[in-house]
């Protein structure tokens, strides 16, 4: 008796419309934790699978917004509330020379936030995954697409997971256990 559990199936394919053709079956068949490796990016992948819109726009655009308020409060709490100083006249705070210092601090909050939600959102840095010892999974980043349904999805059965694989046309299915 063994203590290995299932992780995933893995399938490798070879033509990208198998591999649009099984996205979608894959789906429409009520699986939801499945993903596919490509060595370059397939368009219409990600409708086909049904992979929802990213949230890092928004993430990003947070950020700009909160460099601009924080750029814009600093100078006039600074220049007008608490170090008041009367150069040539001009107004204590003025938007006009508050520009390249908001502009600059709106693009840095900008970089970071989309940087770090990035990261956020995928993941990392994940340091170990199951599948990376696989030479089949490996080959994802030469010339192979890999389709893995893991097991952690409530509609995985060893069996009915394999054979579907099989039947949407892999030339290579195997199970993964850790």
């Amino acid at each position: 008796m063994s203590n290995t559990q299932p992780v995933a199936v893995l399938g490798n394919f070879k033509d990208p419309n198998l591999l649009m053709n099984a996205a979608k079956r894959i789906r429409e068949s009520g699986y939801q934790d499945f993903d596919i490796y490509t060595p370059y990016p397939i368009h219409g992948l990600d409708k086909a699978m049904g992979v929802k819109r990213t949230i890092l726009p928004y993430i990003s655009f947070a950020g700009a917004i909160f460099g601009l308020s924080n750029a814009l409060f600093l100078m006039q709490w600074t220049g007008a509330e608490h170090y008041k100083l009367n150069i040539g006249g001009k107004p204590l705070f003025a938007l006009q020379f508050s520009v390249p210092v908001a502009f600059e601090l709106t693009v840095l909050c900008t970089a970071l936030f989309t940087f770090f939600g990035l990261w956020g959102l995928c993941k990392l840095p994940t340091w170990y995954s199951p599948l990376q010892h696989d030479a089949g999974f490996k080959s994802a980043v030469d010339d192979t697409y890999v389709v893995s349904i893991f097991a952690k999805d409530q509609r995985f059965s060893l069996e009915a997971t394999t054979k579907l694989i099989k039947d949407l046309g892999a030339d290579d299915v195997r199970l993964i256990e850790a």
